[in-house]
């Protein structure tokens, strides 16, 4: 029983010693790997944030080239009919559109509705103002309806899309 005793007391002592040293150790390596997650964090946001700036700029593009009053004003010659110009216009929407899809990874589902939910509008806005006009009307005279049925729009979509993507870049930066 003595050398149980005298067991004890090597042993109880060497066991608090290592389990000392197990929970410094269990310290030591779990801050190694918080340092190390919050590096590779932070290298991770060098990468996306730059990427998500310039989602942001090209939506932001995007909105102001589908704008009526730059995108007639940049497609009409003045030479087309009514529907030969709605068909460019649709055409000139649906490829920047294309062109950009892919930028909604970097931006907020409700932000990004709002951009398609623009996108859509107007081209009901040019489909149904092609709609109400004869078929001997010009690109000229679509031009004048799509403005008009724009200016009547209250509030504008593309506009309202334009100032929720700048207040999203203004949260997230």
């Amino acid at each position: 029983m003595e050398a149980l005793i005298e067991f004890g007391k090597i042993i109880i002592p060497a066991g608090l010693v290592l389990y000392a040293m197990y929970l410094i150790v269990k310290s030591f390596i779990n801050s190694e790997l918080d340092k190390k997650r919050i590096e590779v964090r932070g290298k991770s946001i060098e990468t996306v944030l730059p990427n998500r700036l310039h989602a942001f700029e090209r939506v932001i593009l995007f909105l102001e080239r589908i704008s009526p009053n730059n995108l007639i004003v940049r497609l009409n010659n003045g030479s087309y009919t009514a529907r030969e110009f709605q068909q460019i216009l649709l055409n000139e929407i649906r490829e920047e559109y294309n062109h950009n899809v892919s930028q909604q990874l970097y931006m907020s589902e409700e932000v990004w509705d709002l951009v398609k939910s623009a996108k859509e509008d107007l081209i009901v806005t040019i489909n149904d103002a092609v709609s109400n006009m004869p078929a001997e009307a010009t690109g000229v005279d679509l031009s004048k309806m799509i403005f008009e049925r724009t200016i009547q729009k209250e509030p504008d979509p593309i506009q309202h899309a334009l100032l929720s993507v700048k207040r999203e870049i203004w949260e997230t930066f």
